[in-house]
């Protein structure tokens, strides 16, 4: 029997996965400018990413820990509800470091803050991502969570020009010694936001609970939770999928200055693109989520993803860039328009394709040179897109009470985004691959999505969890 969703409930969970993209695109525009200020190696430069993403390991194995001692699920004590407002306090806490880390040019303060910040994002992670998925029919369990990840990305998209903006906005002409003070303003309002969402989720109508069956002592059965395959290879597959996307994006501005000379306050609007490419892939399969008919969803699928790159041209106009040259990108946008087609909204299939054409995309990034290479790269963002809710989605399939403590396995995973961007990052050196075969790292992370899917769909088949017939499987 299929759930509807609340449109209410689910519009105020979702705002809270804008704040996570803001801050995760904004640590592109770190990057290049902490190490130009402060003399770091590419390899020393993607600690930045390291700190933040090792920061939900950190806050899965609290969570574990913390739930263990209580003998009772974290979440199920508090609720989902304070839960989310916890971590968004936590991540608000880690703002507040930003000011004595630019006062003082501290390196690890910096990445001590942004771990606090994905510390809190940790927590907010756990609770919001099963909630989304099981806030409605099942079946499409992970159209509302790239509809989600679609809200996400425009956090992602304005993230990069605003702090990018903050940072640069600030330098007259030909200051070699960048203002790292003005880091502090974006991400002082950015607490102050979490704060505030704090506050309105713990009035919300968000639900405290997943449902009876979730209520059950979790602490225990993470051994358990282990048996099942579709959770160690979804664990594996996030870990990957998360490292191509943030590695992709986090070397893109020293591939920039290598190949095309490209200054720090050059880069933002790139990488906003990147961010964007995700938002454009999600608003596209989001289409589906909708309750409404098969004609006006294909319409939608046609239409949201250039209202999407809309978006991203407008923010970027507002900030003085010039938008011409972004425009051949339409061809990209097309082709990743035909890819959803084609994968009717399944999620098996839409790894499978979306894999494929991300090392497609890839190799012609390493072995193109310019500003083709440049697309290229980025283009790995369209077909990222909507791996993470199809590989979660696929991931706590069929695991009834078990689906908290798969859901904080899959989200500690996300370690691999600093893991692989530091591992490309060392790749990169002149005396290794160099910058652009560094890339190589992501062809790797893509051809085993592409397994995963193939692999997880005949096991979830074995235990009765079948995609091309199920409407209730998903957390069920």
């Amino acid at each position: 029997m299929n759930k509807k969703t609340n449109l209410g409930a689910f519009t105020t969970l979702i705002s809270i996965f804008f704040f996570w993209g803001f801050v995760a695109a904004s640590n592109d525009i770190l990057i290049p400018v902490f190490k130009k200020a402060l003399n770091l190696s590419q390899l020393e430069s993607q600690l930045i990413s390291l700190a933040f993403y090792i920061a939900y390991t950190v806050g899965s194995l609290l969570y574990f820990g913390i739930s263990s001692f209580i003998k009772k699920d974290i979440l199920n004590v508090i609720g989902y509800r304070n839960g989310l407002s916890l971590g968004l306090i936590i991540s608000a806490l880690g703002t507040l470091l930003f000011i004595p880390a630019s006062n003082n040019e501290s390196f690890p303060l910096l990445i001590t803050g942004l771990f606090i910040v994905g510390l809190g994002f940790s927590l907010q992670q756990i609770a919001a991502n099963p909630l989304a998925i099981q806030m409605g029919d099942p079946s499409k369990g992970n159209m509302r969570l790239s509809l989600a990840g679609g809200i996400n990305n425009v956090g992602t998209t304005i993230g990069p020009v605003i702090v990018s903006f903050a940072i640069f906005g600030s330098l007259s002409s030909g200051e070699t010694n960048l203002n790292l003070q003005s880091v502090q303003t974006p991400y002082l309002f950015l607490g102050a936001a979490f704060v505030i969402a704090a506050i309105l989720f713990k009035f919300s109508s968000v639900p405290d609970r997943l449902g009876e069956e979730n209520e059950s002592n979790n602490s225990g059965n993470i051994l358990a939770t282990l048996k099942y395959p579709q959770v160690v290879l979804g664990m594996i597959a996030i870990f990957l999928y998360v490292g191509v996307e943030v590695s992709t994006a986090s070397n893109l501005p020293e591939f920039m200055k290598q190949e095309l000379s490209t200054e720090e306050s050059g880069v933002a609007p790139f990488v906003s693109l990147f961010w964007a490419s995700l938002m454009i892939g999600r608003w596209t399969s989001a289409a589906g989520a909708f309750n409404i008919s098969n004609k006006l969803k294909s319409i939608l699928g046609l239409i949201l993803p250039f209202v999407a790159f809309g978006i991203f041209l407008f923010v970027n106009w507002i900030a003085g860039y010039g938008m011409q040259q972004f425009l051949p990108y339409i061809a990209l946008v097309f082709l990743l328009i035909i890819a959803d087609k084609i994968s009717k909204g399944n999620p098996v299939n839409q790894i499978m394709i979306y894999s494929a054409i991300g090392i497609l995309a890839t190799l012609v990034g390493i072995f193109a040179n310019g500003i083709i290479s440049v697309f290229a790269f980025i283009a790995v963002g369209l077909f990222c897109s909507t791996l993470w809710p199809c590989i979660f989605t696929l991931g706590i399939a069929g695991l009834k009470e078990k689906t908290n403590t798969a859901s904080s396995l899959l989200i500690m995973m996300i370690m691999g985004g600093g893991f692989i961007s530091t591992l490309q990052g060392a790749l990169a050196s002149d005396n290794l691959l160099g910058i652009q075969h560094s890339y190589w790292v992501g062809v790797v992370c893509f051809a085993y999505l592409f397994l995963f899917a193939w692999t997880v769909n005949k096991k979830l088949k074995l235990q009765g969890v079948n995609w091309e017939s199920s409407t209730d499987k998903v957390g069920h």
